[in-house]
């Protein structure tokens, strides 16, 4: 009896409402300052901003030609495997597993309650009910309103994400649409009825190369999950022509929305200001522009903002565990599909659990600081296994092709190299810290290519 397959049921602009949700998150609200702190003149400020974006786009057409070459589930770990073998494709999906997509999935969840305890407080009560000891004196078990309210949200969205792609598609297309419709309202009432001074635009300051280069890690990090459709090109109609078209036009919103809202921010703050915020950038914007009313404005668009993401999130990141089981790299059931549902819902399932654990063991915050080392490394991989394709296999069809090969590809490639050297050279702790995850992935990696030796001996 042949095992049940995923659907092709989503559209570009499904796909595109992907990206946006999976990018368009926290990242906006926490990563300016720290970018401005490495970068605190105005006008360099900005262009780390549109260089992030440059890159981002180069990266997706790069993307583009490799999904429409490969239009299977799991995005970067099918070209990783492709290009550069199994080794390599699981360490991509092993740190999207451990933090990547999970810890992104838990710090939103966490915030997320944050946001809503502004309307119902108890929710957001920190105070444990019970605590219970992992790694004695560093890792602990907390049950508290906060953390089971966050692993209520993981669990919901995994719910839904697993009876359907339909059921998913509808409610991440309104999260999507509501997000984008809140910051473009945003933007458009902070510049036409804002009380910014554009003098801020043009403060000046002294920046170091190797600065600029360093705050492109935040930037990236911010703009990463421009390659989400990549990961569900296995569910989308016409892969060949509509995953081009999705990271397309995603990728392109986000760099407005992006640019814009950072364009926004110095409009109303100084840069040197906006470098010692310790809090949600949007929170102080909100309070300069709407004064009074903003908490409860700002409350609501970070909910709708964050909800989108964890759905985006709970909808890709268990295509790359699915791919990974499929090549019997992961555990064995990962691999099923749902016989009514056709959904990866085991996959699904597993990433609840392990964010779950994240939240509840307060480790998901130092994850997703680390990671911003393994995205742009691997996100750098995957764009340079474009050449390699290229090379290895020059007559297969290519029904997309990346624009600006061999130029726009290789300066991504270039630049990702660039500025993981730099971080290792400039913030060796960060950066050292997302290369041992990453690193601690290689025993798992032996563990299952074992048993699939094993396995196939068996047969």
């Amino acid at each position: 009896m042949t095992s049940p397959a995923l659907e092709r049921r989503l559209g570009p602009l499904d796909a595109a409402a992907i990206i946006v949700s999976n990018v368009i998150g926290g990242g906006i609200l926490f990563t300016p300052p720290q970018v401005a702190s490495l970068v605190p003149d105005a006008a360099l400020f900005l262009s780390t901003w549109v260089a992030g974006g440059a890159l981002a786009f180069a990266g997706a057409m790069a993307y583009a030609e490799l999904a429409a070459l490969r239009p299977r589930a799991g995005g970067e770990y099918v070209y990783l495997r492709e290009a550069f073998g199994n080794a390599a494709a699981f360490l991509t999906g092993w740190t999207s597993f451990v933090a990547g997509f999970s810890g992104a999935i838990a710090t939103s969840a966490v915030v997320m309650v944050f946001y809503a305890g502004r309307f119902a407080p108890a929710i957001a009560n920190a105070a444990a009910w019970l605590v219970v000891p992992v790694v004695p004196g560093r890792i602990v078990l907390t049950l508290s309103p906060q953390t089971i309210t966050a692993v209520a949200i993981i669990w919901a969205m995994a719910r839904l994400h697993r009876r359907g792609i339909g059921p998913g598609r509808i409610v991440g297309n309104l999260l999507a649409s509501l997000k984008v419709t809140a910051f473009v309202l945003f933007i458009a009432i902070g510049f036409t009825w804002g009380s910014g001074s554009v003098a801020h635009l043009s403060e000046h300051a002294p920046v170091a190369a190797t600065g600029w280069l360093l705050a492109l890690i935040p930037v990236m990090f911010t703009y990463s999950g421009w390659n989400a459709a990549a990961y569900v090109a296995e569910e989308i109609r016409e892969p060949v022509r509509n995953v081009p078209r999705a990271l397309a036009l995603g990728t392109a919103a986000v760099i407005v929305i992006y640019v814009l809202m950072n364009a926004l921010y110095l409009d109303v703050i100084p840069v040197r200001e906006l470098a010692a915020i310790d809090r949600s950038v949007l929170d102080v914007i909100a309070d300069r522009l709407l004064g009074g009313s903003a908490g409860t404005i700002m409350g609501l668009v970070s909910i709708v903002s964050l909800a989108a993401s964890i759905s985006a999130m709970t909808l890709a990141g268990p295509r790359v565990y699915y791919a990974m089981a499929r090549d019997g790299l992961f555990f064995a059931r990962i691999a099923t599909v749902h016989p009514r549902y056709r959904t990866p819902s085991s996959a699904i399932v597993a990433q609840a659990i392990w964010s779950s654990v994240l939240v509840l063991t307060a480790t998901a915050g130092a994850l997703v600081n680390y990671t911003g080392f393994a995205i742009v490394l691997f996100s750098g991989v995957a764009v340079a296994a474009l050449f390699v394709l290229r090379t290895r296999e020059p007559d297969a069809p290519r029904p997309f092709r990346a624009c600006g090969y061999p130029i726009a590809p290789a300066i991504y490639a270039i630049a990702s190299a660039a500025i993981l050297v730099n971080g290792l050279i400039r913030a060796p702790g960060p950066t050292g810290a997302g290369a041992l995850i990453i690193a601690a992935g290689l025993p798992a990696y032996f563990f299952f290519k074992a048993g699939r030796a094993a396995a196939r001996r068996d047969t």
